[in-house]
């Protein structure tokens, strides 16, 4: 006959867990001795091992109380279901790793390489953090309709910012996201814009058709091309910013004067 201390230390369990398998059920609480110790004979020794080694084995503790008064082969079918559940269980473990494992790859997981690579060259020019989120946040709206087009468009726009006068007025409008709407900078800013010329996606070249979103760096970058709608600098930033729940006042504006102060084509 054991104290429950002892039984604890036999199993290796505390007596906090034996007096926890009493409480669920699992083991009645033998009777108090005259000095008032509770004292555990054979049967609930051997009760005691059979509970800690299922548990042991990932049984949840629900399933044992039935498992301790299965019969033979009801004891193997349950222990076979249970085992059929942990592989399912870890089926699915394994695969939120193989999901953690993709989220390490940060953007790639969202965006195909051109585009990465494309940020990367944003974030090194320069651009403000910000800027660099709507911008992603852009290109993976663009991949959701556009998942063909877009690594030619990346391509595209990343040789478009080699230019150095598309890069620093690309940084100036950025810059401009902190100016008040009513800024008089702006203005000679949207006539900057307006004689940088349009960036037209010509059917023919982009092979988009007229679903072929405005603002995604898909013309060929000449200068002349009309008003200025869907400048890279404007639209990518700017109108899809708006989408995104991030309007910018000074760009907006700056939209406005775009339009209003371009020459007529």
């Amino acid at each position: 006959m054991l104290t429950i201390g002892q039984v604890a230390a036999h199993l290796g369990v505390t007596v906090r867990t034996v007096r926890h398998y009493h409480q669920r059920g699992l083991l009645p609480e033998p009777e108090r001795d005259a000095s008032g110790y509770r004292r555990y004979g054979a049967d609930a020794i051997v009760a005691l091992v059979r509970i800690r080694t299922l548990a042991d084995a990932g049984v949840p503790l629900a399933r044992i109380e039935g498992l301790m008064r299965a019969s033979a082969e009801e004891f193997t079918a349950s222990i076979a279901a249970i085992d059929a559940e942990m592989a399912c269980q870890a089926a699915e473990l394994e695969r939120r790793r193989e999901r953690m494992a993709e989220l390490s790859a940060g953007e790639r997981m969202f965006l195909p390489e051109e585009v990465v690579v494309l940020l990367d060259r944003l974030r090194e020019a320069g651009l403000s953090p910000q800027s660099v989120r709507t911008e992603r946040d852009t290109w993976i709206l663009l991949v959701a309709q556009y998942a063909g087009q877009v690594p030619g468009w990346a391509l595209r726009k990343r040789a478009l910012f080699e230019d150095p006068a598309f890069r620093r007025l690309y940084l100036t409008v950025d810059r401009a996201a902190g100016w008040d709407r009513d800024d008089p900078r702006l203005e000679p800013l949207a006539d900057e814009v307006n004689a940088f010329g349009g960036l037209r996606a010509p059917e023919a070249e982009t092979g988009a058709g007229a679903g072929a979103p405005t603002g995604t760096g898909t013309g060929t970058g000449e200068r002349g091309g009309g008003p200025v709608l869907a400048l890279d600098a404007l639209v990518a930033v700017t109108l899809m910013a708006a989408q995104t729940g991030r309007p910018v006042p000074a760009w907006e504006r700056l939209i406005e004067l775009c339009r209003t102060r371009a020459a007529p084509a």
